[in-house]
């Protein structure tokens, strides 16, 4: 699972690194994917919506094992 995960955030971190952002993968558990956002990703406040609407969304796509996406603290 950790590899499909993975291959999923590949998609989408051309989208956050063209806003200066990247996305990292802590943890995954019971289908919960912890990630950490990085960068201007990190102090963001729209960095909660981009984490559900868009890293959750494409991950529950392309990993249908994936219950949720938590930030890491």
């Amino acid at each position: 699972m950790k590899e499909k995960v993975e291959a999923a955030l590949q998609k989408v971190r051309p989208m956050l690194q063209a806003d200066g952002g990247d996305v990292e993968l802590v943890d995954i558990q019971d289908g919960i994917v912890t990630v950490r956002l990085q960068g201007a990703c990190g102090g963001c406040p729209m960095s909660q919506m981009t984490l559900k609407n868009g890293i959750e969304r494409i991950l529950k796509q392309e990993v249908p094992e994936v219950v949720s996406v938590e930030s890491a603290p």
